[in-house]
């Protein structure tokens, strides 16, 4: 089983559109989704959104034997609930040249209490219950109710001999501590995902990259520009290297992407701005920030404590995206892997409500992308998503899709255009668009 080493959070256990219409499209329907999604109190609604599980995702029941297990289909995302006190079973049919991950992302209800060493465990075993790989996330400091997600493989690889044949295989998924005092007694909801990577055409071989540059660069500087996350990893807002400005309210979580190719290098820095209100109070750990890639494996985490007045924290420098990585002992380089989309997860702690109220938080987050971009393996197939891996892939349904729509929104936030008038603008610019396309085609 992987280890881990990061912060208390985490156990150690182991169809396009023409190049102007697209981004005009794709920024009037991130609006929209946003209204309907996280930021629904922009509308009038106070209380926290929950999370926004994948849309096309079919419910399934996790089976209480591996005799009535479900068959995941790899590039499918799932629905189902995770028993209080039980292990749920669900099944994978392996070929033996495919690399399989399968994650777990478990959802607590809201306002249920959550014990600081529970959380969801995922392990993927084969035929004859021998364990290929597991991994297990907890909620830790500050043990509020949020999604944690863990993830497990089954690895083709040179260095491994155990779970590479052709057959069927298991993904089990539990509660880390359901015993643990204060854990929910509530069952959760949970969302299933899992991808397949092939071989290569011509083998590497099992060595890890050299030295590589650890040092942390300055934070971005420059005017934060206006994006709203998301609720979950299917409605994750995209973002570039820049600074971006949010706003998170106690107990709410918020997803980001961040494309990163091969060869290049994600920093981030998350910042929590000043209140105003004078309190003596300070809340250790008042936010979190995950870092999860393409797969939705975890790769790093960072805690900022809040009394109130600014604070900030970088990440730990994450290593240039490369195939190699997977050979490396360490968990942080090993899960940066493969290149995609890597997402930023921000939770912010009930408890600042406590002495600071339940309204928003100024949240900013300063990317920077380092090294060149460079050429991926020469896979023998094709991945399942084809698009998992690709830095144009990346764009989901509750972001944007790339420089055109970020000049969008900063026209829309300069001029301090209102969601419903974006609405009729691009729905205005987009019909200029077909009509002037339109005229252009031969007869």
């Amino acid at each position: 089983m992987r280890g881990r080493q990061g912060t208390a959070r985490r156990t150690t256990a182991r169809r396009r559109y023409g190049a102007v219409a697209r981004p005009v499209l794709a920024a009037v329907l991130g609006l929209g989704i946003t209204l309907t999604g996280q930021h629904a109190r922009a509308a009038g609604q106070d209380t926290v959104p929950t999370y926004a599980f994948t849309e096309d995702a079919r419910r399934i029941e996790g089976a209480g034997s591996t005799a009535d297990a479900v068959e995941l289909e790899p590039g499918r995302t799932y629905r189902s609930t995770l028993p209080p006190d039980a292990k749920v079973f669900f099944r994978l049919e392996l070929d033996d040249t495919e690399t399989v991950y399968a994650s777990g992302t478990a959802v607590p209800p809201p306002g249920t209490g959550v014990a600081v060493a529970d959380g969801v465990k995922v392990t993927v075993e084969d035929a004859d219950g021998r364990s290929c790989d597991g991994d297990t996330a907890i909620f830790g400091a500050p043990g509020s109710p949020h999604p944690v997600a863990a993830w497990a493989m089954r690895e083709i690889s040179p260095r491994r001999s155990l779970c590479a044949e052709a057959g069927t295989y298991y993904v089990t998924v539990e509660r880390a501590s359901p015993d643990a005092r204060g854990a929910s007694p509530d069952p959760w909801e949970l969302e299933l995902r899992t991808v397949s990577e092939p071989g290569t055409k011509t083998p590497d071989g099992t060595a890890a990259p050299g030295a590589w540059d650890s040092a942390t660069p300055a934070p971005v500087q420059g005017t934060a520009q206006r994006r709203s996350g998301g609720a979950g990893f299917a409605q994750a807002a995209r973002l570039g290297e820049g600074v971006w400005r949010d706003d998170i309210r106690p107990g709410q979580t918020l997803f980001y992407q961040v494309p990163v190719d091969w060869g290049r290098q994600l920093h981030a820095t998350a910042e929590l701005g000043s209140s105003g209100t004078d309190a003596s109070r300070y809340v250790a750990s008042a936010l979190t920030l995950d870092v999860y890639n393409p797969v939705r494996g975890h790769v790093e985490d960072l805690s900022v404590g809040y009394n109130g007045g600014q604070k900030s924290k970088a990440l730990k420098p994450l290593p240039p995206v490369a195939y190699e990585n997977r050979y490396a002992s360490g968990q942080q380089v090993s899960a940066v892997r493969f290149a995609g989309a890597y997402y930023l997860v921000a939770h912010l702690s009930p408890e600042v409500a406590e002495d600071y109220g339940d309204g928003p938080v100024p949240l900013t987050l300063r990317v920077r992308l380092g090294g060149a971009a460079r050429n991926g393996p020469d896979y023998a197939g094709g991945t399942v998503p084809a698009d998992v891996f690709t830095v144009d892939g990346g764009a989901t349904s509750g972001g944007a899709g790339g420089a055109g729509d970020e000049t969008l929104y900063r026209v829309l936030a300069a001029g301090g255009i209102g969601t419903g008038s974006a609405l009729v603008v691009g729905l205005g610019v987009w019909t200029v668009v077909a009509r002037r396309r339109g005229a252009a085609l031969p007869e």
